[in-house]
């Protein structure tokens, strides 16, 4: 049977295009022939040019994009340009017509350049106030050009501040304080006047506790205008109009309220004093709803509730917040970030944390006696050419900043130092204990630090200053026999402690003598340590080199519950031009001469092997060796003649060199200012939460392992609050067990004998916990009587 022919496609494939043909779309194609180009639209000819003719071709483009028949990107496409440059041309045909199109590439001929001695007066007129349209203006160029030249420059636009207002107080008795960010300078609105309010808030009858003036401390409280908690438009009124400098807390009844734990925080919040001495540094952020100590309180009850970063305002509900803060809603991510700039942009971070450890020192002298010092590193992922360091706990040197810091002999935080350039312990001791000094005063101090500090010219410096020290032994030493050692048992800081010590004399390679504590552990290690106390006994000094774990532990407390490593901002600032780095010069030639050396060493194995297995029936004398081997051997003499020569050269090149040289591009560093400052603010979070886990030490019998865990608990738990007169009740729920409820009830009992009031106000704070709920009877099962 004849089979039937298969039917082909109906249409085929289409033919391919013929060469020197650019497909654009389904629509468009360019053609290439003999020199010449044709631009075509569903096969109509619509642009027909000379190849090189750059006006026709840019008329190409803009015709293509204007009638519809391409997109911007495929017309950059086909003809192998940028998308800026489609669109460039769109606006000089629109500006100029065809003559406008097709210019030669580069600056613009006739077109007045930005001379780099006019750059100084950019920034002069910029710094006046003046716009970029009225510098353009005065020089004759374009205000492109000026935006060209601010970034260059590094120009950074001026904080917005609230204008004076025409009703500001006159009276020159008031203070204002003076925010300067480097170029400008804001002033902020005046104290309100005192007549006006101070006798309705001074007299608790004729005023609502939440509208006080003044607080426990004698501190003048902002007023306010709003009685409904849940809405402070006037409030925000005033803020916009420069009458007030920061919201006054105003609370309401509110049930369930999430996080209503961490108010339990407070008292020791206002212990530390971290309230006054942000006041006493920083004056005032200026008129503002949420001013210095709203801004101050959100960032420690964020770190509290281990709102790790301000992103994470996002994921908590403003209003549940603002109720906790005692205002309608907390502020959003970008206006906290506003505040910090503000903060920062006045350089105060290091005053206040003087400040800080002085109030601290303080209360807390008896614990300065031993301060241990260390480095932590945060390491940068940026693309910023910063400094790297190596990070211990990834054994990687990477680009990162290390802060130094100081805890007590508790390993509570004392203070913290940014380095410079991530600095060696060794050469940022000297100012760390300067400011040491100057908080502690003449009193004994016994510096406790790792080998990362070994220096015995060091040593001698510090024991004229009149410190001590403990630290381990770096290097060699000689090894002690087991015969040496002797058992030491002793009851320290209620831990019971037993080492095996051998304490003696040593004299350093300095000359200086000090003690040396060597302890035995039971595999036989020997760790040794150095200092210069004699008065204790061997077992305490080994006690007090050990516990330097609890800085470690604090490192990584932090890392992970206060994300200590989390870079607040990625912005630089100029670093020190001559500061010395190693010379990369020195470096290359460091690296030839390994590389050569390792050949060096292929060739001696190689001719030694040859030497081994020679065979003496062929070669029986040396002589006859060498000249078998005289090409090896001529190797091995030109490699260690290069050697010789790459050492010579390294000699003649400094061993460091100032960074400016080393680095063509520009030497910066990672801004320090905000970053200390949330740095300060999680410390105090730290220290009150260090507090409260004291409190419940001797009512939670498992405090030592599950102490700060409950705590972190506590603080999370939701809760009622209540207002009634001057009081606020806080009711925090009952907690997941028994035992741990009864530990919380006893914690709210120490802190309603302290008879705080809340920041801001007269509202003296009362906590209680919810009572439990009684169990639910247990669902009946089925009957067991059998029915007839």
């Amino acid at each position: 049977m004849k089979k039937k022919p298969e039917q082909g496609d109906l249409f085929g494939d289409p033919p391919p295009p013929p060469s020197g043909t650019t497909i654009i779309n389904e629509r468009c194609r360019i053609h290439d022939c003999d020199g010449y180009r044709v631009v075509s639209v569903l096969g109509t000819p619509v642009a027909h040019y000379m190849v090189g003719d750059k006006a026709a071709e840019a008329y190409a483009m803009v015709c293509l994009v204007e009638q519809g028949s391409a997109l911007q990107a495929e017309v950059a496409s086909a003809f192998g340009c940028d998308v800026r440059t489609v669109r460039r041309n769109q606006l000089r045909a629109a500006e100029g017509g065809m003559t406008a199109l097709g210019r030669s590439v580069g600056y613009p001929k006739g077109r007045t350049r930005t001379a780099f001695s006019r750059t100084r007066k950019v920034h002069e007129w910029k710094s006046q106030g003046l716009n970029n349209c009225q510098i353009a203006a005065r020089l004759g160029i374009t205000e492109k050009a000026i935006r060209k030249t601010l970034r260059r420059i590094g120009w950074k636009e001026a904080i917005p501040t609230q204008a004076e207002l025409p009703f500001k107080n006159s009276d020159p008795n008031l203070s204002d304080s003076e925010i300067d960010s480097g170029a400008d300078k804001a002033e902020t609105c005046a104290e309100q006047p005192k007549e006006s309010n101070s006798s309705k808030s001074q007299d608790p009858s004729n005023a609502d506790p939440n509208m006080s003036g003044f607080d426990v401390s004698g501190e003048d409280a902002p007023f306010t205008l709003d009685t409904d908690p849940g809405d402070r438009r006037f409030d925000r009124l005033l803020a916009y109009l420069g009458a007030i400098e920061d919201a006054a807390p105003v609370f309401g009844s509110s049930a369930k309220v999430t996080g209503a734990g961490v108010l339990l925080a407070i008292p020791a919040l206002l212990e530390s004093g971290v309230f006054e001495a942000a006041r006493d540094v920083y004056g005032s952020l200026g008129p503002a709803f949420y001013g210095l100590r709203n801004t101050i309180l959100v960032l420690l009850l964020m770190a509290l509730l281990r709102i790790k970063r301000l992103e994470g305002l996002k994921e908590r509900c403003p209003r549940d917040f603002g109720r906790i803060l005692g205002l309608d809603r907390a502020p959003e991510v970008k206006t906290m970030r506003t505040k910090l700039t503000r903060m920062s942009a006045v350089g105060r971070a290091a005053s206040f944390g003087q400040e800080l450890a002085r109030r601290r020192v303080s209360a807390r002298g008896q614990a300065m006696g031993f301060l241990y010092v260390d480095g932590h590193v945060r390491v940068y992922h940026g693309k910023n050419p910063i400094p790297k360091t190596h990070v211990a706990r990834m054994r990687i040197c990477m680009p990162a900043t290390t802060d130094y810091w100081v805890n007590d002999a508790s390993g509570e935080p004392l203070f913290v130092v940014s380095s410079e350039a991530n600095r060696g312990l060794a050469s940022m001791l000297p100012p760390i204990l300067e400011e040491v000094r100057a908080l502690v005063g003449e009193r004994r101090v016994t510096v406790v630090f790792d080998r990362g500090g070994w220096s015995p010219k060091l040593f001698e410096e510090l024991i004229k200053a009149g410190f001590d020290i403990l630290t381990y032994r770096k290097g060699k030493f000689r090894k002690i026999a087991r015969k040496g050692f002797t058992k030491y048992e002793q009851v320290l800081d209620g831990n019971n402690i037993r080492y095996n010590l051998a304490d003696q004399g040593v004299r350093l390679s300095s000359g200086l003598r000090l003690r040396q504590v060597t302890r035995l552990t039971d595999d036989g290690k020997q760790t040794p340590i150095i200092t210069s106390r004699r008065d204790l006994s061997a077992i305490e000094v080994a006690y007090r080199m050990f516990s330097r774990w609890r800085q470690e532990n604090f490192f990584k407390y932090l890392r992970e519950e206060y994300a200590l490593d989390a870079l607040v901002e990625y912005e630089t600032e100029p670093a020190d031009p001559m500061r010395e780095v190693p010379n990369p010069a020195r470096a290359k030639i460091d690296s030839e001469i390994k590389q050569a050396q390792v050949k060096f060493n292929g060739l001696l194995a190689r001719y030694g092997l040859e030497a081994f297995t020679n065979t003496e029936s062929l070669r029986r004398t040396m002589r006859g060796f060498k000249i078998a081997n005289a090409p090896a051997a001529k190797e091995v003499l030109e490699t260690l003649k290069r050697i010789t020569e790459l050492k010579r050269k390294r000699a003649a090149i400094p061993a460091r060199v100032p960074v400016c040289k080393a680095r063509p591009d520009e030497v910066v560093k990672l801004s320090v200012e905000r970053q200390h400052l949330t740095n300060l603010l999680k410390m105090v979070a730290f220290q009150a939460e260090s507090e409260l886990a004291k409190s419940i030490a001797s009512l939670y019998r498992r405090s030592e392992d599950e102490g700060r865990t409950l705590i972190q608990n506590v603080l999370d738990q939701a809760g009622d609050i209540h207002v009634s007169g001057s009081e606020l009740l806080v009711s925090i729920d009952p907690m997941s067990s028994p035992h741990r409820t009864k530990a919380l009830q006893d914690l709210c009992e120490k802190l309603n004998a302290t008879r705080t009031a809340f920041p801001g106000s007269q509202m003296r704070m009362r906590f209680e916990v919810k009572p439990s709920q009684p169990r639910s009877p247990a669902f009946p099962g089925p009957s067991s009587t059998k029915t007839g």
